[in-house]
Order: structure tokens, then sequence, then C-alpha cells
């Protein structure tokens, strides 16, 4: 193999600049956690909230929840995210359209934290309707039973439940959305893959730039999967859900 190998290249200033292709790696570090956090909160919260309506007696509002999933779940993360960078703002009142596309602040970084957040979202709702699903009947029936409204009995009885049920699926998803995000550099989001390009053309040192992104991509997964698994020691409840031997 006739690769020149050269590890102090993360240390050496980029081509014209003061900065060295490390702070450029860190920076899109940076920018990576930003939008998959960010991403994540979105997700869980809606998609928590449509996974409800998915088994709500209501069918118009379990109808519109099904309709969100299955148009979320369907369509590839980088159509989306072209979608919404590009032909969304094309649908909007022509002020508002020309305020996204020339003066909205932050536009590339907003746009995939939305599309991130919705499209996991359709994956979140779908475990907590299998969560709520998985629960026995009887306790839907014995919240009403004594008194609970249904909204209080999901919050009360259901809920608590379903969700250290799915703790295990929820966990891959926060792995997921932060390998996820590297599609984000689509739009010009200035995360680790957008970075580790940039890198690679500027220094000519691909397998150490990409060696290190890897790294930096599994730092992230790791630390995602270690503190579910805290959190899901923490909430188990003794004789209802078995940890592994």
């Amino acid at each position: 193999m006739n690769y020149h190998w050269n590890w102090g290249i993360f240390f050496e200033q980029i081509q014209g600049g003061e900065e060295t292709y490390l702070d450029w790696l860190l920076t899109g570090f940076g920018w990576t956690v930003a939008v998959s956090i960010s991403a994540w909160l979105i997700a869980l919260l809606l998609g928590g909230l449509i996974g409800v309506l998915r088994t709500a007696p209501h069918r118009g509002l379990a109808f519109l929840a099904t309709c969100h999933v299955e148009f979320y779940r369907n369509i590839p993360l980088l159509v989306q995210m072209f979608l919404w960078f590009f032909v969304v703002p094309e649908l909007l009142p022509r002020e508002l359209s020309l305020w996204v596309k020339q003066d909205m602040p932050a536009k590339e970084f907003v746009t995939a934290v939305l599309c991130l957040g919705l499209f996991t979202s359709a994956r979140i709702a779908e475990q907590v309707r299998a969560g709520i699903q998985s629960l026995p009947r009887g306790q839907r029936m014995a919240g009403l039973a004594i008194g609970l409204t249904l909204p209080q009995t999901y919050r009360y009885v259901i809920l608590p439940m379903a969700i250290r049920i799915i703790i295990p699926p929820l966990t891959s998803e926060f792995m997921n959305i932060f390998k996820n995000s590297a599609v984000a550099f689509a739009i010009g989001v200035m995360e680790l893959t957008f970075q580790a390009r940039q890198m690679q053309e500027d220094s000519e040192q691909g397998i150490e730039t990409y060696l290190a992104v890897t790294l930096l991509y599994f730092i992230c997964a790791f630390i995602a999967n270690r503190g579910m698994a805290f959190i899901e020691r923490r909430s188990r409840v003794p004789g209802f859900i078995v940890g592994a031997k």
C-alpha cells in the first residue's frame, strides 16, 4: 500500500487559515450534537403524542395520527430534507417565503432539526403505540373504573408502564438520530460529515479523516446507549420488566 499516513494532520493549520483540521472536526462534532439533541426533543414529544393518538378511541384523531406516521416513515430522510429546504419555502405566502429563503436565522440548522425531528417522531410514535397496546386492557378499564378520565388514565396508569417497555427501542432511535444527522450536510449544515468532506478535499488525507469521524460518531452513539441503559435500570419496576441476567 503506497498511502502516505500522516496522523499529525489534525494539528496542522488549514490552507490559508489559522484553524487546524482538528478545529474543523470539533466544530462539526458540536453541530452534530446540537442538531441531534434538538431533533430528539421534537421527536420524543411529538412522537409520544402521535403514538397516544393512534390508540385513542376517537377515529378521526387516530386517522390523522396514522397519516403522520405513514407520510414520514415511507419517504427517505434525504428526500425529506430536500423537500423541507427547497420545496416548502416555495409553498408559503410570498412575504413569508422571502423571509425564510433570505432572512431566516440559521435556516439550514432549523430545517435539519425540524426534518430529522419529524422523521424520527413517526418511528417513536409506532413504538409508543406498540408499548401501549402490549399492556393488558384491564389497566385502562381499571383506571376508568376508579374515576379517572381517559387522559388521566393515560398519564397515570398506561404511559408510565408503556414507556418502560419501549426504552430499548427508544435507545436504538436515540443512537440512530446521531447517525442520521449526517444527512444534514446535504443542505449545508456544517456538521461532522460536512467538515470531514472539507478536510479530505483540503488535506488529501481521507483515511485519517474518516477514521476520526467514525470514532466521533461511535462516541456519540455509545454515550447515548449508556445513558439510556442507565435510565432503563433506574426506571425498572421489579416484577414487571425482568432485566437481563
